[in-house]
This record gives structure tokens, sequence and C-alpha cells, in this order.
């Protein structure tokens, strides 16, 4: 079982003027996955979403970091840009699948700048903001998560068995 996190990016949440929902809806749908020992609510400051990533990977060692909002047009959303200063590679599929998933059920879809990548053994994922996308978004990928987990640890070595 993987160490996971979840990092909501909000203003209003970090100033806590409203309750995040869209993280304890990551929480029940990553249960499978191992155990959440970590959610964060940080402004949409790209500073502060970057120290809360690289905490996460390089200090608690978790093995996937869940986000949730930031990923929109807004000059607040930073998210992405927080996620690609840290990571060290980047795993365009996973974001790719999101937004193909997310238009069939809305055209704003392509408006997403979300994006998945690796940071030394953890892998990051910038989800949407609304509870729906958040739903919609990881019943896409979560099918691919326990042997992306498995490769990127060590725990499998071998992609071409299946």
């Amino acid at each position: 079982m993987y160490k996971l996190a979840i990092v909501t990016v909000s203003d209003k949440g970090a100033r806590g003027e409203r309750v995040d929902a869209s993280g304890p809806a990551i929480g029940e749908m990553v249960k499978s996955l191992g155990e959440v020992v970590c959610c964060l609510v940080v402004p949409d400051d790209l500073e502060k979403i970057k120290e809360a990533l690289i905490q996460l990977s390089d200090i608690e060692k978790v093995h996937l970091i869940l986000t949730t909002g930031g990923t929109g047009l807004s000059p607040r959303d930073n998210t992405p840009e927080a996620t690609m200063a840290v990571i060290e590679r980047e795993v365009p599929g996973l974001a790719e699948v999101m937004r193909m998933e997310s238009l069939k059920k809305t055209n704003r879809a392509m408006l997403s700048r979300a994006v998945a990548g690796v940071r030394r053994q953890t892998l990051i994922i910038n989800l949407p903001g609304s509870v729906k996308a958040v739903r919609e978004c990881l019943d896409a990928i979560m099918p691919a998560l326990p042997h992306g987990l498995d490769i990127l640890t060590g725990a499998d070595a071998e992609c071409g068995l299946s």
C-alpha cells in the first residue's frame, strides 16, 4: 500500500471561507491505493504550492500527491506552474486522458491546464477543483495508477507482461 497526500489549492479554503469538498471526495476514491497520510489546503500562491509539493515528496516521502483546484484560466490558478517547477519528468498521458474523458461531458474540459509528473519517487497529479470533475477524472485514471506506482517505486519492474 502507498502513502498518499491530497493538496487542495484554494485561496478561500486556505482563509477558512470555504469548506473543501473535493479533498474528501478524492480521499474516498483512492482508498484502494493506500493510506492518505496528509490533507492540506494551501492558497493559490505559486511558492506555497511548490513548498507543499516538495515537502510531501522529499521529506514526507509520499508516493502519490493529488492536487485539486487551480488548474483553470484565472490569474490566481497556479497549480500547473507549481507542479511543472518541481517535477523531474512529465507524465502527459494522465492529463490527456482526464481531459479526453471530461470532454465527453463538457466542452469546458479543454480549458483545463492540469499536468502530471514525477518528482523522485512521487507521482503528482493535478485534478480539477469541483467534486464532480474530480470524480470523473479519477474514474478515468484510477485503473492505471496501481501499475504506475508499482513501476515508479520499484515494486514491479515489468511493464510488458500484461
